[in-house]
Parts: structure tokens; C-alpha cells; sequence
């Protein structure tokens, strides 16, 4: 199984899609709130940017919402 975080925000509209993705594909994840000061610290460690969202799948790291990236990584 994958460990998946997702932080994000409910106010960024990349954020849901991600979250709702991972949902609608019954892929379990971990949501962290960015707009949680140590959530945001903690993604900007793991990704050097201030964009979210960020995705951490077993350690590979994407910032913002591509599909397809995620797709190549769980091998869906």
C-alpha cells in the first residue's frame, strides 16, 4: 500500500481536485491542512515551494494537481 499526503487547502480549487481524485478512486491518503502553519512548513520542506498542492506518494513529491503523474506513480 501507498502513503500518500495531501496538503492542501478547501479554498484552492487544485487542492479538491486532488483530494477528490484520490477519493473517487477509493485511494486511501492522508489530508494536511496548508492553511495549519506546521502542515505548510512541513510540505514546503518536502517540495522547496510555496505552491500547493503538494502530493507526497512514498516520498515522490508533486506540487500542484497532475493526473497523470500521480496515475505513472501508483501505476494506475
Amino acid at each position: 500500500m501507498h502513503k500518500i499526503i495531501l496538503y492542501g487547502t478547501h479554498w484552492c480549487q487544485w487542492c479538491l481536485r486532488a483530494k477528490s481524485f484520490f477519493e473517487k478512486n477509493k485511494i486511501p491518503f492522508e489530508w494536511k491542512d496548508a492553511d495549519i502553519e506546521e502542515n505548510a512548513e512541513e510540505a514546503y520542506r518536502k517540495s522547496k515551494q510555496r505552491g500547493i498542492p503538494v502530493i507526497d506518494i512514498d516520498g515522490n513529491i508533486i506540487v500542484g494537481f497532475n493526473e497523470q503523474k500521480i496515475k505513472d506513480i501508483l501505476k494506475l
